[in-house]
């Protein structure tokens, strides 16, 4: 396996105008497609597949119940925004999938490519090809760009192995976050 992704995800300032623009969107499983996408780093199947009923609450958090690769069971926390996101899709209703197209089925991952291709047009962002990964890459490389350490970042995306992690990460040759400034930073008070 190549060291790093051939996957591109978002810059910042991308991520942010498809936030802004999904959360605008009168369609109101934009704003939860992208949330649980770029904001939880669910993978596609996973976003899909989450019904009313994996919602709940956990030691005074919300969280979405998630069955991810190798049908392993984990819970996720809902930050408010995405947590506002969810409900907003939801409205009402107490039962189905949290995800629906057009048509109020489930939404499967070919309608949620179009609607992140729409979202992504119209946002103004021009990438080659817009795929639902993007997003759960630019999760990843957020989060590590936040300056989250490479642990925090492989529980919170539910890598096996961290080399899974270091692969999504394309600012390892960014020298504003080499490890140097870290610790001249923390001995400062001694120097």
């Amino acid at each position: 396996m190549p060291a790093e992704s051939p996957t591109l995800g978002l810059g910042h300032l991308q991520f942010e105008a498809l936030i802004t623009t999904a959360r605008k969107s009168p369609n109101l499983n934009d704003f939860a497609l992208v949330a649980l996408l770029g904001l939880l780093g669910l993978r596609i199947f996973e976003a899909c597949g989450s019904n009313i009923a994996d919602l709940g609450e956990e030691h005074g958090h919300r969280v979405l119940r998630v069955r991810g690769k190798g049908g392993k069971v984990v819970l996720v926390p809902l930050p408010p925004a995405v947590a506002r996101a969810i409900d907003r899709a939801v409205d009402e209703r107490t039962s189905g999938p949290i995800l629906r197209n057009t048509h109020g089925r489930r939404m499967d991952r070919h309608a949620a490519t179009r609607r992140l291709k729409h979202l992504a047009q119209a946002a103004g962002i021009r990438m080659p090809r817009m795929h639902p990964h993007m997003l759960r890459h630019t999760f990843v490389t957020t989060m590590l760009d936040a300056g989250l350490s490479l642990r925090d970042v492989q529980i919170a995306a539910r890598h096996a192995d961290p080399r899974t992690t270091m692969r999504y990460d394309r600012a390892r040759k960014n020298l504003d976050r080499h490890p140097n400034y870290i610790l001249a930073a923390y001995m400062a008070s001694g120097t």
